[in-house]
C-alpha cells in the first residue's frame, strides 16, 4: 500500500476525536472515492485498519492528520514513541511542531507557506523537532474537505530518510573534505578560492594564499610504514589548524602538501610572522607510535591582486616563491615575486652549467679565518667553495649549493673540495686547521670515512688538522647509522663541529652522545645582539656555557663591527670569523700572509652595527611630483638606499621609489653628490623570508592603473656604473625633466 494515501487511524481505540463511527464514515467516504461502483473492492474497513497497523508497526512509514486549525488530529504511535512523547504532548497541538528548522523548507515553498495556501505537497524533506539524535523525515500531505466543500484539514504520510540523508552528507564530504585530516580536499579549496577571488575582484579586496610543503616527510614513510606517516599528517593538520584557527581555511592538497587561503590579508609583516610561525610549530618533534620524528616546513606565499586575480595565476605563484624557498635551504618562508620566473629557468640554466663546473675548472677553494678572540691570532681557516662561472661572474653558495643537494651532485662536489682543502693545508705552515663542510646528504653516505681517509691520505694532512663542519640536519633521522658514523670519524682522528648551532632542529640530548670538539653559533643570533632590548646575548651566554661544561671551544660567525666583537669577548667565546677581521682569501694570499708562521689581524671596521646593506645593480623608477625618472638602485637596506641616475638633486626631496610588484615607498635624499643619491624610508622594508627586503604593503593593481602605472617589475639586470664625479652623458639633471609627465 502507498504511504501517500492519508487513511486515518489504523484502529478505532486510537482515535482521540471522531470515535470509530466517524471513522468509518471517512473509510466507507474514501474507499467509495477511490474505487468507484464497478472496480474491484479493497476488502472490509477492519482489514484496512489491520493492515495499515501492521505497515506503521514496520517502521517503514507513519501518518498524520490535521484539522483546520492545522492541530494534529492523529499521528502514528511509532513517531510518538519516537520523540520521547506523550501523545498528550501532540495530539491537538499545531502540526508544524513537529519539526525544526521548518523556515528554511524546501527553496521558497516553506511549510507553513504550503499549509495556508493549503496546497498538496509530496516528499517534503523535514528535521524532526527532536531533543535526542538528529531525525529527517521525507513529509507528504493533502488538503481534505468536508461534505460541504469546506477545507477540513490535511491528511498525509512520513518516511524516515535520516540514513539516506547521512549517507547524503557522508558522500558529500568524501567530495569535499581529504578524508585523512578532516581538511578541506583540493577540489574544495579550489572553489573556495575562485569564489573568493572572484566577488574580491569586484570589491578590491585582496586574499592571500600560502602553500605549504614538509621537509623529509619521505623519510617517515620510508623509515617507519606509510600508517605512521598517516598519522603523522593528522598531527600536521591539528597544528595547522591550531596556528590559523579555522579549520576551514585549509586543504590538504594531496600528499605532504598544505594550502591556506586568508581572506583579506596582504600585511606582509603579518604574513611573514605566519608563516614563521607555521614552519616553527610543524619543525617540532612529533611522536608517532612511540617514535620520536622530526620534520620541516617550507612556505611559499602569493597575494592576489599583486600577484594574480585568477585562481591558477595565483597557484602557480604562491608554487614558484614555495619552491624557491625550498631551494634557499627550506625550513623557510618566500613571498612570491615576478623575478622568480626568470629564476626558475636562470637555476634550471645553472644546473646544467654545475654539472661541468667541475671538469671545466671553474670551482675553487676560498679561506675565512678563524681568529683566536683573547690574541687576534689566526688558528685555522674555514674552506669555503667558490664557483666562478664562465659567463655570470662568481655565482653564490647560497644559490649553488641548494641546486647541486637538489641534483645529487653535492657528493662529488664534496669530494673534491675536501681533497682540495687537504692537499692546500698541507703546505700552510705550523699547525693551522682547515675546516670543511659536510652536507647532511654527504653524511648520510656510508662511504664518507673512506672519502676521509683516501684526502689524508694521498694529501699526507694530519687528521688532527681537520674539522668537518656538520649542520643539525643530521640528526633528524636518529638512527643507528647516524651513531656509527660519528665514531667512524672520530675514529680516523679528524676534529667535529657543530655548525650553525640554534637555527636548525635543536634537541640538547644529541650534545651528550655526539663527540663535537667545536659548537659555532649562528651569526643570527649575533646580528641585533648589541641592540637594546636584544635577548640574542643572553642566548650566546647560554651557548657558552653549555660548551664549557662538555670541554667544547666556541666560535662566533659573521662577526662584522667592533660593538658586537666587543659582545662576543665578553661573553667568552673562544674564537671569532667575520669581517671585522678578514674577508675569505684564496690560498696564495693565505700563504703569503702565513710566511712568517702566525698571521695577526688587528680587528677593524664599523664602531656599531647598521642595518645591513644589499649590493646590487637595478633599474627602478622615482617619481617626484609628476614626473617619472629611470634610476639604477646600487644598495638597500631596511632603512634606505643608495640610487643613481639623477644630477644634482636637492637634499630633503622626497621621492616615491617604484621598486616592481606594487611595492612604493617614499623617500627623502639625504646625501647627494653629482648622480648619485642616498634617500631614506619612510617606513622601513621587511624581510621576504629569503635574505631579501620589500615593503610592508604594496600597492594593488588597481591604485596604480588609476594613476597610470602597472604592478610589472622594472626591466632586470646588471648596469655599468657611471663616474659620479662629473655629469655622465645621457643623465639628465633633476631641474630639466618635466617632459617625464606621469600620465
Amino acid at each position: 500500500m502507498s504511504a501517500k494515501f492519508a487513511w486515518g487511524a489504523p484502529s478505532t481505540e486510537n482515535i482521540p476525536s471522531e470515535g470509530s463511527r466517524g471513522f468509518l464514515e471517512r473509510w466507507t467516504q474514501t474507499k467509495a472515492e477511490i474505487n468507484p461502483p464497478g472496480s474491484s473492492s479493497f476488502g472490509s474497513p477492519h482489514e484496512a485498519i489491520l493492515l495499515l497497523r501492521n505497515f506503521e508497526a514496520s517502521g517503514r512509514g507513519w501518518f498524520w492528520a490535521t484539522d483546520a486549525h492545522g492541530l494534529i488530529t492523529y499521528i502514528s504511535a511509532p513517531v510518538i514513541a519516537l520523540l520521547n512523547k506523550d501523545p498528550a504532548e501532540i495530539l491537538g497541538q499545531p502540526f508544524l511542531r513537529l519539526f525544526c528548522g521548518i523556515e528554511n523548507g524546501l527553496g521558497q515553498r516553506t511549510l507553513p507557506f504550503i499549509l495556508t495556501k493549503q496546497s498538496k505537497f509530496d516528499d517534503l524533506p523535514l528535521q524532526a523537532a527532536s531533543d535526542g539524535d538528529e531525525i529527517w523525515w521525507s513529509v507528504s500531505g493533502k488538503p481534505f474537505r468536508d461534505k460541504a466543500g469546506n477545507f477540513a484539514g490535511f491528511r498525509g504520510s512520513g518516511t524516515d530518510i535520516t540514513k539516506m540523508r547521512r549517507s547524503a552528507e557522508d558522500n558529500s564530504k568524501l567530495a569535499t573534505y581529504d578524508s585523512l585530516t578532516g581538511l578541506l580536499n583540493r577540489f574544495r579549496m579550489s572553489k573556495l578560492l575562485e569564489t573568493t577571488l572572484s566577488a574580491f575582484k569586484l570589491q578590491k579586496r585582496s586574499c592571500a594564499v600560502i602553500l605549504i610543503d614538509l621537509d623529509r616527510f619521505k623519510h617517515v614513510n620510508d623509515t617507519l610504514g606509510h600508517p605512521a606517516g598517516d598519522a603523522l599528517l593528522k598531527q600536521v593538520a591539528e597544528r595547522l589548524v591550531k596556528t590559523i584557527g579555522d579549520r576551514e581555511k585549509i586543504s590538504r592538497l594531496g600528499g605532504d602538501e598544505f594550502q591556506i587561503c586568508l581572506p583579506d590579508m596582504e600585511d606582509r609583516t603579518a604574513l611573514a610572522d605566519l608563516a614563521e610561525r607555521i614552519i616553527a610549530s610543524l619543525s617540532q618533534p612529533y611522536s608517532v607510535d612511540g617514535s620520536r620524528c622530526i620534520i620541516g616546513a617550507s612556505a611559499g606565499i602569493a597575494v592576489s591582486p599583486f600577484d594574480g586575480q585568477l585562481s591558477e595565476d595565483l597557484i602557480r605563484n604562491a608554487d614558484l616563491a614555495l619552491y624557491a624557498a625550498k631551494g634557499g635551504g627550506r625550513g623557510r618562508f618566500r613571498f612570491y615575486s615576478s623575478e622568480l620566473l626568470q629564476a626558475a629557468e636562470d637555476r634550471r640554466i645553472l644546473e646544467d652549467d654545475l654539472r661541468d663546473a667541475l671538469a671545466k675548472g671553474q670551482m675553487w677553494i676560498s679561506y675565512q679565518p678563524v681568529v683566536d678572540s683573547k690574541t687576534n691570532i689566526v688558528s685555522g681557516f674555514e674552506a669555503l667553495l667558490r664557483w666562478n662561472h664562465p659567463e655570470r661572474g662568481p655565482i653564490s653558495p647560497a644559490l649553488f649549493i641548494p641546486i647541486a643537494e637538489e641534483a645529487n651532485l653535492i657528493g662529488a662536489i664534496g669530494e673534491w673540495a675536501l681533497q682540495q682543502a687537504c692537499e692546500q693545508a698541507v703546505k700552510w705552515p705550523g699547525k693551522l686547521k682547515v675546516a670543511v663542510n659536510v652536507s647532511p646528504s654527504q653524511f648520510s653516505m656510508g662511504t664518507l670515512p673512506k672519502i676521509i681517509e683516501s684526502a689524508l691520505a694521498t694529501s699526507g694532512l694530519s687528521p688532527a688538522r681537520l674539522e668537518l663542519e656538520i649542520t643539525e640536519g643530521v640528526f633528524l633521522e636518529e638512527s643507528a647509522d647516524t651513531d656509527s658514523m660519528f665514531a667512524a670519524l672520530k675514529k680516523i682522528g679528524v676534529r667535529l663541529a657543530l655548525d650553525d648551532f640554534g637555527t636548525g632542529y635543536s634537541s640538547l640530548g644529541y650534545l651528550k652522545n655526539a663527540p663535537f670538539d667545536r659548537i659555532k653559533i649562528d651569526q643570527s643570533f649575533v646580528r641585533g645582539a648589541t641592540e637594546p632590548g636584544s635577548r640574542n646575548g643572553a642566548i650566546i651566554a647560554a651557548i657558552v656555557a653549555l660548551a664549557n661544561a662538555l670541554n667544547m671551544q666556541t666560535t662566533a660567525e659573521g662577526i662584522e663591527t667592533l660593538d658586537q666583537l666587543d659582545l662576543i669577548r665578553s661573553l667568552g667565546v673562544s674564537h671569532i670569523q667575520g669581517y671585522v677581521y678578514s674577508r675569505s682569501v684564496d690560498n696564495e694570499s693565505l700563504l703569503e700572509r702565513c710566511a712568517a708562521g702566525e698571521w695577526v689581524i688587528m680587528p677593524a671596521g664599523p664602531a656599531v652595527q647598521r642595518s645591513e646593506r644589499f649590493s646590487m645593480y637595478r633599474k627602478i623608477r622615482a617619481v617626484h611630483d609628476n614626473h617619472r625618472y629611470e634610476v639604477v638602485l646600487r644598495n638597500l637596506s631596511v632603512s634606505g638606499a643608495l640610487i643613481e641616475g639623477i644630477y644634482d638633486v636637492p637634499v630633503g626631496t622626497k621621492f616615491v621609489l617604484e621598486l616592481g610588484d606594487g611595492q612604493l615607498v617614499i623617500a627623502t635624499t639625504v646625501r647627494s653628490a653629482a648622480c648619485q643619491q642616498g634617500v631614506m624610508f619612510e617606513e622601513r622594508l621587511v624581510s621576504d623570508g629569503d635574505h631579501g627586503l620589500c615593503t610592508n604593503r604594496r600597492a594593488s593593481p588597481y591604485m596604480l592603473a588609476a594613476v597610470g602605472l602597472t604592478a610589472a617589475s622594472s626591466a632586470q639586470g646588471s648596469y655599468s656604473v657611471v663616474d659620479s664625479d662629473q655629469q655622465p652623458p645621457g643623465i639628465p639633471a633633476f631641474s630639466t625633466m618635466g617632459n617625464l609627465k606621469v600620465v
